[in-house]
């Protein structure tokens, strides 16, 4: 059972449409195409029906392909640190074409399966997928020979939708990267140590004519039915939050916090409540695109190379792209993609001037200003307020953004209540939570221990404590189950 009860959301979505929601910011981690994991779950399905699963393994195997990479946040600043470019890394691994890694890294690599596997799992849990899907996901990576990881189970002690899932995921990578025929040979290489053989020989019979059908329903917009038993069904946009956020430590809770922001602007503006909530929907999720990019680039201090400037102009382009695989965030993702737009049409990716850019436009663009200039990033520490002041003041002045919505949000946020005030009551203790807010930004044991005065050994302690109070095991999970739960 979970340590607390998760406050009321202000904010849902169809649960299919967060998974979708979910898959389309795994592919992006991935540096794969954005409809990879919609493709891999229908032919998921297809194997698991063709193996004589019921009705129900067809949709887990769909279920844990399309939420397979949504760990993948929450790793990636490790993948970057082992391997420099975690997203083309990631893209090489799964084509099969990454450099044996060395023994150094290796050893590593189970840590990241760990917290991989534990946040895919706790999404699973979230979104009340069964034991079936959450199980599966918890163990996505494990092999069939017991090479594989976290725990290195084996044969029948991996469940069946774990193999269904990794063959489908293998034959649509490999036959993108490599043609068909070396797919298939690849394939056979890998049967009896990834999969079972005799699942790898019904995937092999059937793979044209799978890879034929799945051209006919992409090009009929038909690829992905939504599971009966989930329609009608809700989960907290907040979610698609802190994955988004997951992915870069310090940028713990920005979502949120750019959200909440906004939708207060919105309010005390006169905006009615309508495109408030649409306003307050956008900021959660308006770094979508953020996935599609390397954490090394987003890590770099100073200006940007001309070339990485113009990945970086794509972010709002991927954000508004989500919007083709969740139906029901199509407003929230147009609007959301606006939010780097300035007046003087010196923003991006559209480059607009101010007649193209509305009021709630406007109010995104000035809120998320705010909560960057105040947060910490690895080149710097959080800006005081007035400093924060004079660069958005500034930013007014050269046309940037609207001088009415910046004296607005200078006024709101004069008479803001602090997080700290309005925090959930918490299973954790004060300098628990005080801990935990440390590293949920991606602090080491010895950060926090000089930032709060007390040894290494009491914060790794209090670490402790954390985990068995929220049931996880990686500061990852932790981090977004206390969202989640209201603790930070």
């Amino acid at each position: 059972m979970p340590a607390t009860t998760p406050p009321p959301s202000t904010a849902t979505v169809p649960v299919y449409d967060a998974i979708l929601a979910l898959a389309f910011i795994g592919d992006l981690s991935m540096g794969r195409a954005t409809d990879q994991s919609p493709r891999t779950g229908w032919l998921a399905a297809a194997l698991a029906r063709a193996a004589g699963g019921s009705a129900q393994d067809a949709m887990a195997a769909q279920l844990v392909s399309l939420l397979r990479w949504s760990g993948c946040t929450a790793n990636a600043a490790g993948i970057g640190e082992l391997l420099g470019d975690d997203v083309a890394a990631r893209e090489q691994l799964m084509a099969l074409t990454l450099p044996p890694l060395s023994e150094e890294v290796k050893a590593q690599m189970p840590e990241m399966a760990q917290i991989h596997c534990e946040v895919a799992g706790d999404i699973a849990r979230m979104l009340a997928l069964g034991s079936q899907v959450e199980r599966s996901l918890r163990h996505v990576f494990e092999h069939y020979d017991g090479g594989g990881q976290p725990d290195h189970l084996r044969g029948e002690a991996v469940p069946d939708t774990v193999y269904v899932a990794a063959l489908a995921s293998d034959l649509e990578i490999l036959s993108r990267a490599h043609g068909l025929e070396r797919a298939l040979q690849m394939i056979a290489g890998r049967a009896g140590r990834i999969y079972p053989q005799a699942l790898a020989d019904l995937a092999t019979q059937h793979a044209a004519d799978w890879l034929e059908q799945l051209r006919v329903l992409d090009a009929e917009g038909r690829l992905i039915e939504p599971d009966a038993t989930l329609r009608g069904q809700e989960v907290a946009l907040e979610l698609i939050a802190d994955v988004i956020d997951l992915k870069l430590p310090w940028m713990a809770g920005y979502s949120r916090q750019t959200a909440s922001l906004a939708q207060a602007l919105a309010a005390r503006l006169g905006l009615d409540a309508t495109k408030g909530q649409c306003i307050y929907r956008a900021g959660l999720i308006h770094g979508i695109g953020r996935a599609a990019l390397p954490n090394a680039l987003w890590n770099t201090a100073g200006p940007l190379a001309s070339a990485d400037w113009e990945r970086v102009r794509l972010v709002p382009y991927w954000t508004r792209r989500a919007a083709q695989h969740t139906p029901s965030l199509t407003a929230e993702a147009e609007l959301a993609s606006y939010v780097y737009e300035r007046l003087d049409g010196s923003g991006y990716f559209r480059s607009l001037d101010a007649a193209a850019i509305p009021t709630e436009r406007r109010v995104l663009a000035v809120a998320a200003a705010w909560t960057a200039l105040c947060a910490r990033r690895p080149w710097r520490e959080a800006l005081s307020a007035e400093t924060a002041t004079e660069l958005l003041q500034a930013e007014a002045t050269k046309g940037r953004l609207d001088p009415v919505i910046v004296d607005a949000l200078l006024v709101e946020i004069g008479g803001q209540p602090s997080r700290q005030a309005a925090r959930a009551q918490s299973v954790l203790s004060d300098r628990e939570t005080d801990v935990l807010r440390r590293i949920s930004l991606g602090e080491s044991n010895k950060e926090v221990a000089r930032a709060l005065a007390i040894s290494p050994s009491t914060v790794r302690t209090h670490v402790e404590s954390i985990f068995r109070k929220l049931e996880c095991s990686t500061r990852a999970a932790a981090t977004l189950k206390a969202f989640t739960l209201g603790v930070l």
